[in-house]
């Protein structure tokens, strides 16, 4: 029986991972690195980490914070979650952590200065999961996701098709199809908000400044 709450991607790959705690692609550490910037973190900065698979994402997150900060990760896979407990134990980071559950439910204490969601379409896309994660940001905070879109350039018909066909077999059943804008949910919560395209327009890299609640529309 499949396993419910880890994407097939990571069922094919990740028990094969465990024996390299910070293996990642090469063509996405830049973009890892960029997101980070774009937080705006400093020492003792608090920051989320919503959908961090194996933590791929925690070297720059935690090089943002330094030692007096803190990264919490958010996984609804546990079989995801023991890769990134081992990384955070290989490297012997006491500031990072892992909450196992779904962003939609998962309990948070205190506020956070970012949100950082990576791959993370379920998480980014889903009012469910917004309406648990905005209200434990600070006004002022950063948030940053990136993710898989419809390319909008003329070899975009090419590939969007087969992305389309691709995606639901590779996310969750109810991980939102991509298309031209797949931060429609969370672009109007945010001030300032920018996106930059990758990958030929099949990807891209969102971020924008969270008011506060008093400031937050309904999508």
């Amino acid at each position: 029986m499949a396993d419910p709450v880890t994407p097939l991607y990571f069922r094919l790959v990740i028990r094969l991972l465990r024996p390299f705690p910070d293996f990642d692609f090469g063509f996405i550490k830049p973009v890892r690195a960029r997101a980070a910037a774009l937080l705006e973190l400093t020492e003792r900065a608090r920051v989320l980490d919503v959908g961090c698979g194996p933590g791929g994402s925690f070297p720059f997150l935690r090089a943002a914070v330094g030692e007096t900060g803190e990264v919490v990760g958010v996984e609804i896979s546990p079989d995801v979650a023991v890769n990134a407990n081992h990384r955070i134990a290989h490297h012997g980071w006491r500031n990072v952590r892992v909450l196992t559950a779904p962003a939609q439910t998962v309990a948070l204490t205190g506020l956070y200065d970012g949100l950082h969601m990576f791959g993370a379409p379920d998480v980014y896309a889903a009012e469910s999961a917004l309406s648990n994660l905005l209200p434990r940001l600070r006004p002022g905070a950063r948030v940053v996701f990136f993710g898989a879109k419809t390319s909008t350039r003329p070899q975009g018909w090419l590939l969007n098709p087969l992305l389309r066909r691709l995606f639901p077999k590779l996310t969750f059943e109810s991980t939102p199809l991509p298309d031209a804008a797949p931060w429609a949910v969370l672009a109007p919560r945010l001030a300032a908000f920018e996106v930059r395209e990758y990958f030929f327009g099949w990807m891209f890299l969102a971020c924008g400044t969270y008011p506060g609640p008093a400031s937050v529309s309904a999508a």
